[in-house]
């Protein structure tokens, strides 16, 4: 695959700019606040960061994608501008070596999103489902969780090929951790997903990813746990 150019690149981050603009001022809905734009650039600075591999601006744009997707096949979510700013935060602090990324970057939320305007409620349920993505088990009837986590996990319903690039960029995250430790780790994490009743909770999600996803977790699984030097 073709790297991308630097002008390819440039469009890709004013492509997003754009929609964190657009997305701020929908869920302020008309009240006074900062200009957008600032907040959307710092977030993109830290989607950038050098030590990603898989968690880059790149996930972001495709989670983005996938909650548009969910709402043209049925409108999941009841609050999908909330939704879309949770994507934005899910990762925004991502260190492989720390285990509370998710709590740091529901915190980052609760003041960005204060400090842009948005209301106690709003800014309450956009963190709320930034800690969501450490389970990515939301409760029945949870719309917003379901539509958020359902576009989180997309990629593992992604064709083979995909999937192992995927497979191979989370190791390259975690390049620090000797091979044997992460094959334990990692099929933990693979494990505690296939343990789920459904991995994609929208009804959409569930008829068009759920049997896919579960053919490749199973299958990196196969291969993680295989006694080493077996083909």
């Amino acid at each position: 695959m073709t790297a991308p150019t630097k002008a390819d690149q440039e469009d890709r981050e004013q492509e997003l700019l754009h929609r964190w603009t657009t997305t701020l001022l929908a869920a302020r809905a008309g009240r006074e606040g900062p200009d957008p734009l600032p907040y959307g650039r710092e977030l993109l600075n830290r989607w950038n960061e050098p030590q990603r591999r898989y968690h880059t601006a790149d996930h972001l744009r495709a989670v983005l994608h996938r909650i548009d997707e969910l709402a043209d096949q049925g409108g999941e979510g009841g609050e999908l501008e909330l939704v879309r700013l949770a994507a934005w935060f899910h990762d925004a602090v991502y260190r492989p070596d720390r285990t509370e990324n998710e709590e740091r970057s529901a915190a980052l939320a609760e003041r960005a999103l204060t400090e842009a305007g948005l209301t106690p409620h709003e800014v309450t349920e956009v963190a709320r489902l930034v800690r969501l993505t450490v389970t990515h088990d939301p409760a029945p009837g949870d719309l917003n969780g379901e539509t958020l986590c359902d576009a989180d996990l997309a990629i593992l319903a992604s064709d083979p090929d995909t999937y192992r690039g995927y497979a191979a960029a989370v190791r390259e995250e975690y390049a620090f951790v000797p091979d044997a430790a992460f094959r334990d780790g990692r099929a933990a994490v693979l494990r505690q997903l296939l343990s789920l009743p459904r991995l994609f909770r929208t009804p959409y999600g569930a008829a068009a990813w759920e049997e896919r996803a579960r053919e490749n977790l199973e299958r990196e699984l196969a291969e993680l746990t295989a006694p080493v030097g077996d083909a």
